[in-house]
């Protein structure tokens, strides 16, 4: 009887009326929702550096000496082999006039006794006497000779001096500091990276670079240098680069942020972060169609600050759900309240 009066219910009502009540029924769940389409996605990994020199050097005095003489104004680029400091060499210039005296006599002697020698009238033992002596002079002159040339420092490289730490009359001695020399035409930054990127991070592999110094400026540089030996104690990887340095901009010691770029893809399906959903090992989105959320696994790519490249199970076009999934089931009917921009 109840079966029959429902039934007759329905005629009396008419079908549209019902099927609006059924409607009215079902839940309907507010969702924030983008349109996915293909854009240039970069993946990097984060780090902190320092900067350092391409070239540096400490120049120190190879002798003991009075400065006489500083050929540079400090900070100023100097060239390769710019004469930096003399030393006195009143005393070397003493001692080579003397060895030099010895030397001559010792080869006119040598030359003697050769031609006694030659003649029948001198001995070998004498000849070789001769020869020995000789030898021992020349030396003591070379030697001398090259003192005299470490009285005169010249720049190894070109590069730019630091604040000498003397003055012209200074007495030094052999390894004490004088100034820094830099070269900074290229510069260099030292950087750590965690262990698990040794599968990614490669020579030759791109860098960016900004340092807090230089607020807004980003430069750009390459890795040239892998350590070849992990830190045991914080399994990390240490790591050298080298970046240009037109207008002597970026100086040794700064502190930069650091971007390693590990991959490029220049037209990848790219999803906001937060249209994925994870259920244990796997991802997921939810995909509007025809109005209703429908669970879609995904199988993702590279990955970028709050992006996500998505290689398989979506196609450009595609409307997902980015807000909203906590209510959300297989089949549920939504409502788009907010829309996205997809950004390129």
């Amino acid at each position: 009887m109840i079966a029959l009066a429902v039934l007759v219910g329905l005629l009396v009502t008419g079908q549209p009326a019902a099927m609006a009540q059924v409607k009215a029924k079902v839940k309907v769940v507010a969702v924030e929702a983008v349109t996915i389409k293909s854009s240039r996605l970069v993946e990097s990994v984060s780090a902190i550096g320092t900067l350092k020199s391409n070239e540096a050097v400490m120049i120190r005095s190879e002798i003991n000496g009075r400065i006489v003489e500083i050929g540079f104004d400090e900070g100023q680029p100097v060239k390769k082999g710019t004469v930096l400091f003399r030393l006195d060499n009143t005393i070397f210039r003493a001692e080579l006039a003397e060895v030099e005296a010895r030397q001559l006599l010792s080869q006119r002697n040598y030359e003697r006794a050769k031609a006694l020698e030659g003649r029948g009238h001198g001995s070998v033992e004498t000849l070789d006497r001769a020869l020995a002596q000789r030898r021992v002079d020349q030396a003591s002159v070379n030697l001398v000779r090259a003192r005299m040339e470490k009285s005169i420092i010249h720049a190894p490289f070109d590069g730019i001096v630091g604040l000498r730490r003397i003055s012209v009359g200074d007495y030094v001695e052999a390894g004490n500091d004088l100034v820094n020399l830099e070269n900074i035409d290229r510069i260099k930054v030292d950087f750590r990276l965690p262990e698990r990127y040794m599968r990614v991070v490669r020579t030759e592999g791109a860098i960016r670079i900004t340092p807090d110094a230089l607020p807004g400026k980003a430069f750009d540089g390459r890795i040239y240098a892998i350590d070849p030996q992990i830190d045991p104690a914080v399994r990390s990887i240490a790591v050298r680069a080298l970046l240009s340095n037109a207008g002597r901009v970026l100086r040794p010691g700064m502190f930069v942020r650091i971007s390693l770029i590990i991959d490029r893809a220049q037209k990848a399906l790219v999803v906001p972060e937060e249209a994925i959903v994870r259920r244990g090992n796997q991802q997921f989105v939810f995909r509007i169609l025809k109005g209703s959320a429908i669970l879609t696994p995904v199988k993702l790519g590279l990955r970028e600050t709050g992006r996500v490249e998505v290689v398989e199970g979506l196609s450009v076009g595609d409307t997902l759900v980015t807000a909203g999934h906590a209510k959300l089931r297989e089949g549920s009917r939504v409502d788009v309240t907010r829309w996205h921009d997809a950004k390129s």
